[in-house]
C-alpha cells in the first residue's frame, strides 16, 4: 500500500471528537484493536454529516489567491477550516483530507483518479484494504458506506439512502452504480494507485482554467439523517431534501447566501463571497 499525507496525532484526535467517533481502544501491552469495517463505516457516516460536499470554499479560495499552485487546501488546512468554519470541499481535496485521517488512524490503502462518463480523470476515490478485501471509500461523491470490490463478480451494498453496485468492467475498471437515483452510473473506478505528487498536481490543476465547480455554489450534506442539496445552477434557487427516491423542494426564506450558509453550517462570509463571485461572472 502507498503511504501519503497523514495528520498529526493531536489533530486527528480533534477531528475524531468533532465527528463524534471513538477510535478503537488500545489493549494491554499497547496493542491496538484491529481496524474494522464497522469503524470505517462509522467514520464515513460521520463525515457525510459533518463535512459537506461543497464548492463555496474553493470558489472563495480561487478569488483570494492569485497563484493557482497556492490554491489547494491540503489536508491540515482543510480539516482546520472544517473545525472552525464548517468547510468541506469537492472530490480532490475532500478525499485527500479523509485519506489523511484514515492513514493517521492506521488504515492502509491508496488514492485513485477516476472517470465519469466520457470525462477522464475528473473524480477521485480511496481504496482501503481490510483483511485482504478491497473497499471503495469516497468522501468526495460521497458514497454513504464502504463498497466491496471484486474483479471476479458483481458486489452490492445497501445503505440508508441508496443501494450500490460495483460491477467489473475491464482490467482494474469498475462501474459504480446507485439506486434509486436519477444518475444510475455514479462513476468508473480506475483501481490503480496514484502517486502523491501526481495527485497533488491533479488537485492544483482543478483550480486552473478547466477546473470544476468554480462557477457555481453547490452544497450537499446529510442533515438530521436526510440528504440535502443546494445548487446555484438550478433556478429559482431552492433547497432540496431527498428521501428514498424522492425529492422535496424547500423554498429559501430570506437572503439566499445567508440562508444557505446557516442551513448547511458554513461560514457565512465565505458563502457570501462565493455567491458574489459567481453572480458577478
Amino acid at each position: 500500500m502507498m503511504a501519503m499525507a497523514s495528520l498529526a496525532p493531536d489533530l486527528a484526535q480533534q477531528i475524531l471528537a468533532h465527528l463524534g467517533v471513538t477510535a478503537p481502544a488500545t489493549g494491554s501491552g499497547g496493542v491496538t484493536t484491529p481496524l474494522t469495517l464497522s469503524f470505517l463505516d462509522q467514520l464515513i457516516a460521520a463525515y457525510c454529516r459533518t463535512v459537506p460536499w461543497e464548492s463555496a470554499f474553493r470558489i472563495a479560495r480561487r478569488a483570494q489567491v492569485a497563484e493557482t499552485t497556492h490554491c489547494p487546501r491540503w489536508p491540515e488546512q482543510f480539516w482546520r477550516e472544517n473545525l472552525a468554519q464548517g468547510a468541506g470541499g469537492t472530490c480532490f481535496e475532500s478525499n485527500y483530507a479523509f485519506f489523511a485521517l484514515l492513514q493517521a488512524l492506521g488504515f492502509t490503502g491508496y488514492l485513485t483518479v477516476n472517470n465519469m462518463g466520457e470525462t477522464v480523470g475528473c473524480h477521485t476515490a480511496i481504496v482501503i484494504l481490510l483483511d485482504g478485501q478491497k473497499w471503495l471509500v469516497d468522501a468526495g461523491f460521497p458514497l454513504y458506506a464502504a463498497l466491496p470490490i471484486s474483479p471476479v463478480g458483481v458486489m452490492h451494498r445497501t445503505t440508508l439512502f441508496l443501494v450500490y453496485t460495483v460491477r467489473p468492467s475491464g482490467h482494474n475498471r469498475y462501474e459504480v452504480e446507485q439506486h434509486p437515483h436519477p444518475r444510475h452510473n455514479a462513476f468508473t473506478l480506475v483501481d490503480e494507485p496514484v502517486a502523491e505528487a501526481d495527485y497533488r498536481a491533479h488537485t492544483i490543476a482543478d483550480y486552473g482554467e478547466n477546473g470544476l465547480f468554480l462557477d457555481a455554489v453547490i452544497i450537499n450534506k446529510i442533515i438530521n439523517d436526510q440528504p440535502w442539496r443546494f445548487n446555484m445552477r438550478e433556478t429559482p434557487w431552492q433547497l432540496h431534501r431527498f428521501g428514498w427516491g424522492t425529492d422535496t423542494v424547500v423554498a429559501l426564506n430570506g437572503e439566499a447566501a445567508t440562508t444557505v450558509a446557516r442551513h448547511f453550517g458554513l461560514d457565512e462570509q465565505v458563502v457570501k463571497l462565493a455567491f458574489r463571485r459567481c453572480v458577478a461572472e
